[in-house]
């Protein structure tokens, strides 16, 4: 038995956009772009890695925040991208038989299974899968909040030599936590660690977070929402009213919003909502540090605006254009067209002699 460390990241069409309209046979939260996978023995040694980029087919335009967190652009993608299926198969081939997939969160195995029924693919093969922050949890502070992966190599001195938000470098440094753990007695415990994360707090806590609060018994997520913008939204210092701009959507039923106290200024607010037994929805909510790493990647509008800003109309470009100009005929046909200081297809990029 071997153990398959695995992340990924996958696009999302921006609100609004044309893709984000497209009506898929199957919902997903994102489409996979990047697969990265870190095998570890079963006496929990690294060993290889794989990685594989996937070339999208109904996100195709990327996210520019997909594309500036992971570095990803869409030239890439088209040059070195394979289609999903075939990316599963050499996935699936690497991997081989009787493996155990853990990942860094729970989000990665939701969205490889929702890719894998969008494509009419076989999911049986990820049964066999773990949440290693669980694991952690359980195994170091007995916290029932999700932390992030650089919080939890800070709290094992794991230095970072792999980049962050690329899914091998991910798999890698989440691979060097999971062999510090006793991985075999995490999954012997593993619905003890998941029972007691599900009455506990939910979301991922990243550096900068000052306050954190579970809400219960809201009918419904718009109920729940308005209450985190309205009669819940307090500074975290004064305990005074904030105001909000709006709630944006993440994948996992979370979402953030940037609010403002009118005394000690502006907070980046996470929650995620979770159903309750009795059907209820649960609020979990993380308050964040204006200049916290989360608030500053956020990149969300300010308190009170609307969202997105309205662009200002750029003035026509015109290019200036000397005095002194080739005399071809192609040239003087096509002044508006080019810039006769450098060569271009209209213009061979002569200068007259005066």
């Amino acid at each position: 038995m071997q153990y398959i460390i695995l992340d990924m990241e996958w696009n999302q069409p921006w609100p609004g956009s044309p893709s984000s309209k497209k009506v898929l046979p199957v919902d997903i939260r994102g489409e996979i772009i990047q697969i990265g996978a870190v095998r570890v023995s079963e006496a929990q040694f690294v060993q290889d890695e794989f990685q594989i980029m996937v070339k999208p087919k109904y996100y195709r335009h990327l996210n520019r925040r997909v594309s500036k967190l992971t570095g990803i652009k869409e030239a890439r993608l088209r040059d070195v991208g394979v289609p999903f299926p075939e990316a599963i198969r050499k996935f699936r081939e690497w991997c081989g038989d009787d493996v155990v997939f853990l990942t860094w969160g729970f989000d990665d195995i939701g969205i490889l299974r929702e890719n894998l029924r969008l494509f009419g693919l076989d999911e049986r093969f990820t049964e066999k899968w773990y949440n290693a922050q669980m694991i952690f949890n359980a195994q170091t502070d007995g916290s029932t909040s999700q932390k992030a992966l650089k919080t939890a190599m800070e709290m094992f001195s794991i230095e970072a030599t792999r980049p962050a938000h690329d899914a091998l470098g991910d798999a890698y440094h989440t691979a060097l936590i999971c062999a510090m753990l006793d991985l075999k007695k995490g999954a012997r415990e593993y619905d003890a660690a998941l029972k007691s994360h599900e009455n506990g707090f939910h979301g991922a806590e990243l550096p900068g977070c000052i306050a954190r609060k579970v809400f219960y018994d809201y009918a419904d997520k718009r109920q729940a929402l308005a209450a985190m913008s309205g009669e819940e939204n307090k500074c975290p210092v004064c305990g005074g009213r904030m105001l909000g701009s709006r709630w944006f959507s993440q994948p996992g039923h979370r979402y953030m919003d940037l609010a403002a106290c009118p005394e000690h200024g502006k907070f980046l607010i996470r929650v995620r909502l979770s159903q309750q037994p009795d059907g209820l929805t649960r609020v979990s909510r993380l308050t964040y540090e204006a200049t916290s790493e989360a608030a500053e990647a956020s990149e969300l509008p300010e308190p009170g605006n609307s969202w997105p800003p309205r662009r200002e109309k750029s003035a026509s470009r015109r290019w200036s254009l000397p005095e002194s100009l080739c005399l071809e005929s192609c040239c003087l046909l096509s002044r508006k067209l080019s810039r006769p200081e450098k060569s271009g297809p209209f213009c061979c990029g002569t200068l007259r002699l005066s």
